[in-house]
């Protein structure tokens, strides 16, 4: 898998499925400068052991900034000239849901920053809707904004992938050959 990706590739499944490896091959493909943007926070020493981890899979090779929340600061900071990885909107979701913003302003945010962003972008987000649903408020309003953030992703993207136990499936668009 070679050539140029979509301006915006969303890469879709759920925990543990391999999404995120996928996404970075298809970067790794395309042999340009890579930009990984990384929006989780390390709260406790089993996160901190996830990032170290993700970080070692990756390899060296790739810018990495931290932005839990300034998705949009940090995307408008992409060169031209790079391949960027947001890995992952559902942590982002997740730390504005918690810091009480309005979702639905911040998902827009988000999708003009993709819009404008001049390098193209392969954003991994988790697929929380296929479960029973929870107990809960919180994360009933959480599942409902991530389903509603995943659509309109899937919308903007030239193409969407989704990923079952390391299998690609193209749901939206051509993989570059």
């Amino acid at each position: 898998m070679t050539g140029s990706l979509a301006p915006l590739t969303l890469v879709i499944g759920g925990a543990r499925s391999g999404k995120s490896a996928y996404a970075e091959r298809l970067i790794t493909a395309t042999a340009r400068p890579r930009r990984y943007i990384a929006t989780a926070e390390a709260w406790d020493d089993e996160m901190r052991a996830r990032i170290a981890q993700h970080q070692r899979d990756r390899g060296g090779n790739w810018t990495t900034v931290e932005a839990p929340l300034g998705l949009a600061a940090a995307l408008a900071a992409a060169s031209a000239n790079e391949c960027v990885l947001v890995d992952c909107a559902t942590l982002w979701l997740t730390n504005h849901l918690l810091a009480d913003h309005d979702l639905s302003a911040q998902t827009e945010d988000l999708i003009m920053a993709l819009g404008a962003c001049p390098a193209p972008v392969v954003i991994v987000s988790n697929e929380t809707g296929w479960g029973i649903v929870p107990d809960n408020a919180l994360a009933r309003r959480f599942r409902d904004a991530q389903g509603r953030l995943n659509q309109r992703l899937a919308a903007e993207a030239g193409l969407v992938v989704a990923v079952i136990a390391g299998l690609p499936m193209v749901l939206k668009g051509q993989l570059p050959t």
